[in-house]
């Protein structure tokens, strides 16, 4: 295994995460929780950690739910998208991804691909846009 010599603090953080992924998984979890699993990685590695994530899903079976702010990312490795609302607690929408289970890093490049995440970036946007003529609360009138 690349980088089996090497002590923690001299990992790289793709092999960190990957390190942090199989200790979890050596428990045999029904569900594996991610909470923006990729945001201090770079590209490449960002992407091969897709395929990795991909690979542990459909070896292992387990659920994966991971929480991110990247609407790519949701759409390659989802089946599912809940997309929450400004206001916690709710749920503005629910939506089945329909896409091939054998997904390569190709696929973002499809029409499919492209139409599926442009109407989750949609979703998003609306779900924390406030209907016109309303404000949140704790925020200032521009009046």
């Amino acid at each position: 295994m690349i980088g089996s010599d090497r002590e923690g603090k001299q990992l790289s953080g793709g092999q960190r995460q990957r390190v942090a992924i199989a200790r979890t998984l050596a428990c045999e979890p029904d569900v594996l929780l991610l909470d923006e699993p990729f945001g201090a990685l770079d590209v490449q590695t960002k992407e091969d950690m897709q395929l990795f994530i991909r690979r542990v899903w459909r070896d292992t079976g387990t659920t994966v739910l991971m929480v991110t702010h990247d609407v790519e990312k949701v759409v390659f490795l989802g089946q599912r998208v809940v997309v929450p609302t400004s206001d916690p607690g709710r749920v503005a929408a629910d939506l089945t991804l329909e896409l091939p289970d054998d997904r390569d890093l190709g696929l973002k490049r499809t029409p499919e691909f492209l139409t599926l995440r442009a109407r989750v970036e949609d979703l998003v946007r609306s779900s924390t846009t406030p209907p016109e003529g309303t404000r949140r609360p704790g925020t200032a009138s521009s009046t």
